[in-house]
């Protein structure tokens, strides 16, 4: 059984450019970083768009959808950007109500993984781990934790992912 792997863009696949001062995309880091982590189990790796989410639009999001919804593969981790995360989860778990048949795992990092003191490496292991053992759903991982898409959120003042606050 294999792990599909979309990529998205976001911070996760961002490189520097020393003479702009500028971050941009060039090509994904995944298969350096699987190849690093020592990753044992079968991952599919599938490039859909390389994008930063506050530039994400609602056809980038539909093809993510539409590419969740057709992949033989129950099991898929999404590499996102980590600013409208969230969105996307919510457009994914609107398309699998009741969370079957899949189980989908988005991650990102909040420094690019070219900057050497990314948390991209640890959050794209826990993704994997976390896609093969929880049940079919839709989720985020970020920082070793899980979450369902509804109850989290990016609290922009700690650069965490926290379970949302729920109104009473």
């Amino acid at each position: 059984m294999s792990i599909l792997v979309f990529v998205t863009g976001g911070t996760f696949d961002k490189k520097y450019d020393e003479r702009s001062g500028t971050l941009f995309f060039k090509d994904t880091h995944l298969p350096e970083m699987l190849r690093l982590g020592r990753c044992r189990v079968e991952v599919s790796l599938r490039t859909l768009m390389m994008v930063d989410s506050l530039d994400m639009s609602a056809a980038d999001r539909a093809l993510i959808v539409e590419q969740c919804r057709t992949a033989p593969e129950a099991q898929i981790v999404i590499t996102h950007g980590t600013d409208t995360m969230v969105e996307t989860a919510r457009a994914l778990a609107a398309a699998f109500p009741s969370g079957g048949p899949k189980t989908i795992v988005l991650t990102g990092a909040m420094v690019p993984y070219a900057f050497g003191s990314s948390d991209g490496l640890f959050n794209l292991g826990s993704a994997l781990s976390f896609v093969q053992v929880l049940p079919a759903g839709v989720y985020i991982a970020m920082n070793g934790r899980y979450f369902a898409w509804d109850i989290v959120r990016k609290n922009r003042e700690t650069g965490d992912f926290e379970r949302e606050p729920r109104q009473l």
